[in-house]
């Protein structure tokens, strides 16, 4: 899936919210244990209950088969809305005029589950029966304020390097890189055969955030979006300020394809497969793009994966929409169950039919990947068990960082513009969200 940076969309959502009392919530802080939830039999009869559940274009079939199994077991009637893109924006538009769902897919990082109001609006997960059989690092994730509220149905994305084991070999490179330094050590050897080392897509502006963000993967380990969202550390202080002007140089020596500048997402796979990059830096849904057109046995033979950092091979986890979903508080007693109900059923009595008609990764060890993965997503998904998390996952708020770094690379911001305008926008949107220290 594709995930950008959302600030355009989040200064709408904030908007619509702060209608109803908009509230950031801090994923550090610890709540009073909330009440136990009735967690209600998978299989139990739901004649009569209708549930609401909205999606977006992007997912808008995810749910067919668990929907129509859901509902010949219980009896349940699930009335699928697809909310039409920019879902980010338009749902909570919807929920800012008193509609509301009983379900929704939603990206279940800190910053976009705040605006929900989690609080008072969405149910708390914690004890669900299917988190103690997910992999630790998904109980890690969806949570505010100490609490779950985001039941993961797929695994996570994580940044890595994308790489063609031919171009690799015609270069004389026989190990991958152990750090940054060596990766671009790597690139050089690459550009003097005639190929490009990495293929970009600033055409399409958000790939340009990855970048940065893995050479702050170590960064993000000790605290830095936390720290920025304290607003204790800036953008446009060294750290963030220093992996951007490493970014510009990769751009100024020429590491990247000609045509960067306009060059689309939807063209790295092809081009990658085709030999004419050597890498691309790519969240692990790119996979899906190779699949699009080539089967996995050849992109088992000829693509590659590793996870990069500045010091080491950190990998960095950017959660999606696809990833989870979320279930509100509708005041009615019985859908509220119900559902807590479906959940239970997709991620317990069908999870293992889920896996294998998506031919996902699982995110339960019980439950193994089916036929038909590519290798380079399993090592990828392995890789989250230590990633990083991303400015999506851990920030307070996401500012239009991919818009000022395409900018850059077309030569109208400079990097001390970039991190300046930057922290611009993100001290305005955590003003408007009211979060402590803006």
């Amino acid at each position: 899936m594709k995930t950008r940076g959302l600030s355009r969309t989040a200064a709408v959502m904030c908007g619509a919210l702060l209608l109803a009392g908009c509230s950031a919530g801090n994923p550090e802080t610890s709540s009073a244990p909330a009440a136990a939830t009735a967690w209600p039999d998978p299989g139990a009869s739901l004649q009569g209950v209708t549930l609401t559940l909205w999606m977006s274009t992007q997912t808008a079939s995810m749910a067919d088969n668990v929907i129509k199994a859901f509902e010949a077991k219980t009896g349940a009637k699930v009335n699928k809305v697809v909310i039409p893109d920019v879902y980010e924006t338009n749902a909570p538009t919807k929920l800012a005029t008193g509609a509301k769902p009983d379900l929704a897919t939603w990206q279940p990082t800190g910053s976009m589950l705040a605006l929900l109001k989690p609080a008072t609006d969405l149910q708390s997960l914690d004890g669900a029966p299917w988190l103690a059989k997910q992999t630790p690092a998904i109980q890690k994730l969806g949570l505010v304020d100490g609490r779950h509220y985001a039941a993961f149905v797929n695994v996570p994305s994580v940044l890595g390097i994308f790489y063609n084991k031919a171009v690799f070999k015609k270069a004389g490179i026989t190990d991958t890189p152990r750090n940054f330094q060596e990766l671009l050590a790597d690139a050089q050897k690459i550009k003097a055969t005639g190929v490009a080392p990495f293929f970009g897509a600033a055409g399409d502006q958000w790939p340009t955030q990855w970048w940065p963000q893995v050479l702050l993967a170590e960064a993000s380990k000790s605290g830095l979006w936390e720290r920025v969202s304290q607003n204790k550390e800036k953008f446009t202080d060294p750290t963030i300020l220093g992996a951007v002007e490493q970014f510009q140089d990769m751009v100024k020596q020429g590491l990247f394809n000609k045509d960067d500048k306009t060059s689309k997402y939807t063209e790295s796979g092809p081009a990658l497969l085709k030999g004419k990059a050597a890498m691309v830096l790519q969240l692990t849904s790119f996979a899906s793009l190779m699949q699009s057109t080539a089967d996995t046995a050849t992109i088992d033979r000829e693509i590659g994966w590793f996870p990069i950092s500045k010091d080491g091979n950190l990998a960095t986890s950017v959660p999606g929409g696809d990833n989870a979903l979320v279930a509100f508080k509708s005041g009615d007693a019985k859908r509220e169950a119900g559902a807590r109900q479906f959940l239970r059923f997709w991620l317990e009595t069908y999870y293992p039919e889920y896996v294998k008609s998506a031919g996902t990764v699982s995110i339960e060890p019980a439950v193994p990947a089916p036929d038909g993965v590519p290798e380079v997503v399993k090592q990828a998904t392995a890789a989250l068990d230590d990633a990083a998390g991303s400015m999506q996952q851990n920030a307070a708020v996401n500012p239009d960082f991919y818009v000022n770094l395409a900018n850059m690379v077309n030569g109208t911001m400079t990097p001390e513009q970039v991190t300046s305008t930057t922290q611009s926008q993100f001290a305005q949107l955590a003003q408007a969200l009211g979060i402590k220290g803006f």
